[in-house]
């Protein structure tokens, strides 16, 4: 049996009461069961339209909406609504703001259970749009219509170049401008369209596997340095060079042009053999004076300007005199770990992905940073006795795991080890109390305050400090 449907129902004026998980605000039925709604803001009336029902809730679309928020805004981009991303473009940025902190607030109060000190207010990012230094396009021969587009009868450009419609793995939105990666980041993208399309250049189509062009990724640094990597399905070298030296002649300020050849199910870059067909093979950012390279396949915030504070934050809570020992756990290219390493006696980050060890090890390198070791480690498997043995007992800990937090042997690891001081940055304050009400049985959690790095969408970072009891 397929999934519980329902007749459409239409519930009207229904008050929009909060914004939920995954940037859906939240309204009730007159049933008393909770209706997820997009597009819609806290405090709008509207109609809604029932296209799920489930045990103890609906989804469903405002068909109508009788009054607008006070917190209501245009949003600026022209693809609102129908791209997957930016989903609180909509709303005020001090109420995306507030709904960021108290998310926060209550994934630690609930899912926590513990004892917490007052928040420090979330700091917001300076830049509302065009923030990110990375950005992923897909090719398609199957262009997204909208429903005024098939209605019209009329025929279209099929070939698109822009983002998946949510929840739609071989549809692509065509995107004519996007507001998060400054330019030449549209003008990249589309300049390539209009020159692929013109000169007869296939577009990928996800269902037969075929056509020449893939996807493309676009890296920009706050020192103004471009990265652009093209992937090709078909390996055709005349239509490749053609396409290339074209983007190298319209856009001689590219810093790094590469390609990749991938005939396989699925497009990630992570095991393919990425080439240099002009420029170098990496990008630099900067921050505080230290340089990072950063190549097609590496880890770097997507946000660097707000990285820098979040950063900023995590070293602050580290409260470092320059006599600690710390452990950087989930290191990735040792971003945080040069960082905090003027402040440090020694810093020994600690990384599952060996690619990423090379480049924090470069990148050591050419910070003249010599108080940094980097290993290449199974985080659960790592801290055994001869490790200690090894880097020394740590005074402060700073962890910065992926999405799913930390696993549990990481976490008992970290109690038998007994750092003075934990400082944790999440990406999920949800995995994030859970492992905190782990660490409770040793740790209180001195300092808490959340760092909005994702402006427009639901997505907030946080920053967590824990002192042994």
């Amino acid at each position: 049996m397929g999934r519980k449907t329902t007749d459409k129902i239409v519930f009207t004026n229904v008050k929009i009461l909060d914004a939920g998980a995954k940037g859906v605000s939240v309204a009730k039925a007159p049933d008393g069961k909770v209706i997820f709604v997009p597009n819609v803001v806290p405090g709008d009336v509207a109609d809604i339209q029932t296209f799920k029902k489930r045990k103890a809730y609906y989804e469903g679309k405002a068909i109508k909406i009788h009054e607008h928020s006070e917190y209501r805004t245009a949003p600026h981009c022209i693809h609102f609504g129908v791209c997957g991303g930016c989903k609180w473009q909509n709303m005020l940025y001090s109420q995306q703001l507030f709904y960021k902190q108290n998310e926060v607030f209550n994934h630690l109060k609930r899912i926590g259970k513990i004892e917490l000190p007052e928040f420090e207010p979330i700091l917001g990012s300076e830049k509302q749009y065009f923030y990110r230094n990375k950005m992923e396009f897909s090719f398609s021969d199957s262009r997204w219509l909208t429903e005024d587009e098939i209605k019209s009868g009329d025929t279209f450009e099929r070939n698109a170049l822009g983002f998946h419609i949510p929840k739609m793995w071989d549809k692509i939105l065509d995107i004519k401008k996007c507001h998060l990666q400054e330019d030449p980041s549209n003008a990249i993208r589309n300049e390539i369209r209009a020159f692929a399309i013109a000169n007869g250049l296939t577009f990928f189509n996800p269902r037969n596997h075929e056509g020449l062009l893939r996807t493309l990724m676009i890296r920009t640094a706050s020192t103004g340095e471009i990265m652009v990597v093209i992937q090709f399905f078909d390996d055709d070298a005349e239509k490749r060079v053609l396409l290339l030296d074209f983007l190298l002649e319209k856009f001689p300020q590219i810093t790094s042009l590469q390609y990749v050849v991938n005939q396989k199910a699925n497009d990630t870059l992570y095991d393919q053999n990425i080439l240099l067909y002009s420029g170098r093979d990496y990008i630099l950012e900067e921050m505080e004076g230290l340089q990072f390279s950063i190549n097609a396949k590496s880890f770097y915030q997507t946000n660097s300007e707000q990285a820098y504070e979040l950063y900023k934050i995590a070293r602050d809570f580290a409260g470092l005199t320059g006599s600690e020992t710390v452990y950087d756990l989930y290191t990735g290219t040792g971003t945080i770990a040069q960082f905090v390493s003027r402040q440090a006696k020694k810093v020994v980050g600690v990384e599952a992905v060996p690619e990423a060890i090379a480049d924090a090890k470069e990148n050591a390198k050419r910070n003249n940073i010599s108080n940094c070791e980097f290993v290449v480690g199974d985080m659960k498997a790592v801290f055994n006795d001869a490790f200690l043995a090894q880097h020394g007992q740590p005074d402060v800990v700073i962890t910065d795991p992926p999405r799913d937090g930390m696993h549990k042997d990481v976490v008992d690891q970290l109690l038998k080890i007994g750092a003075e001081k934990i400082v944790y940055v999440s990406c999920n304050s949800g995995t994030q109390a859970r492992d905190l009400a782990l660490l409770d049985e040793k740790y209180e959690v001195k300092r808490v305050r959340p760092v909005d790095m994702f402006p427009q969408t639901h997505h907030v970072e946080n920053v967590v400090l824990l002192q042994k009891r």
